[in-house]
């Protein structure tokens, strides 16, 4: 059977017209040959969702958003999805907006109420919720801080104001005084550094000596204390008070007037008698410085000795 001209090109005009109907709701978010279910829910405000947006259940896509509109006078929208996966979810589960960071849209998610066991079916207009987006969270969170810097801002400013107040002409040029005394100071305080160092520069080998000196005089010492640390102390110890107790064991034998000394000690007659012999030496000696000859004397043919005459005591 041959085709006509005219049949073939109405049969290219239907698939050509098919194909564009296809495409236009393939772009809408919405596939013609694939079964798919459509859900509501209702929002005062959608907050830059489109349609074609993604519907997500834990992250995987399963749908897209199919028609934004008007739901009444009052301004609320109503959105209309398609979910094409067949993961059921009950009748109380949310369809929250979340997204819009700087590169993505916004999308909506799908939190399924697993405590409710009645299943939602197409149809169904599920419970709406808007989640905060980047700049929503990013507002938040620098509210507060920027409540505290304008806190602070003022603060300073009436710091300010209060040191303006106090710091008076007088005291300033006081300040600016201490300023340039505290910067001399410090030039002092570099000069005399600086002739430290150089004095430790100059002495350098005498200071090297002194602390070898010192290390040399350490090292005696440490030597010095390990002999005394290894002397037997305790035995000294013993025959130091042995000694002692023989000693006090004399001292008193001679206080009692035991012994020879003890006796010397207490017998008044012997000092007596030292006391008289002393001074007949006494008086021997004188007579012979007086009278040498009397005692010593040279004769060849003999001489009689002369009496011995007590001399006279000296006024």
């Amino acid at each position: 059977m041959k085709l006509s001209k005219e049949f073939k090109a109405g049969l290219l005009a239907l698939v050509a017209i098919a194909m564009i109907v296809f495409g236009y709701n393939f772009l809408k978010g919405e596939n013609l040959l694939e079964k798919s279910r459509t859900y509501y829910a209702v929002y005062e405000d959608v907050e830059g969702l489109s349609t074609s947006s993604p519907v997500t259940i834990n992250g995987l896509e399963v749908g897209k958003v199919s028609k934004i509109d008007f739901l009444n006078k009052e301004a609320k929208l109503i959105v209309a999805f398609t979910v094409k996966n067949n993961f059921e979810f009950s009748k109380s589960s949310i369809a929250r907006i979340y997204g819009g960071d700087l590169i993505g849209g916004k999308s909506i998610a799908i939190v399924p109420d697993f405590k409710d066991q009645k299943p939602a079916v197409s149809g169904d207009t599920l419970v709406s919720e808007i989640e905060d987006g980047l700049f929503e969270l990013v507002n938040n969170k620098l509210s507060p801080l920027q409540f505290k810097v304008e806190n602070a801002v003022t603060g300073i400013d009436s710091l300010v104001n209060s040191l303006n107040i106090i710091l008076d002409v007088e005291s300033r040029t006081s300040i600016k005084n201490s300023i340039v005394e505290f910067e001399h100071t410090l030039k002092s305080l570099k000069n005399t550094t600086n002739q430290v160092n150089l004095l430790l520069g100059e002495n350098a080998e005498k200071f090297g000596q002194t602390m070898d000196n010192l290390e040399y005089a350490s090292t005696n010492f440490v030597g010095i204390s390990d002999s005394i640390a290894h002397l037997e102390i305790q035995p000294l110890f013993t025959e130091l008070k042995s000694n002692l107790e023989n000693l006090n064991s004399i001292t008193s034998k001679m206080e009692n007037g035991e012994g020879s000394l003890g006796k010397m000690l207490d017998d008044d007659g012997l000092y007596d008698n030292l006391e008289a012999s002393t001074k007949q030496m006494e008086e021997l000696l004188q007579d012979m410085k007086l009278n040498p000859k009397r005692y010593v004397h040279f004769s060849i043919f003999g001489k009689r000795n002369k009496p011995y005459k007590k001399p006279e005591e000296e006024k």
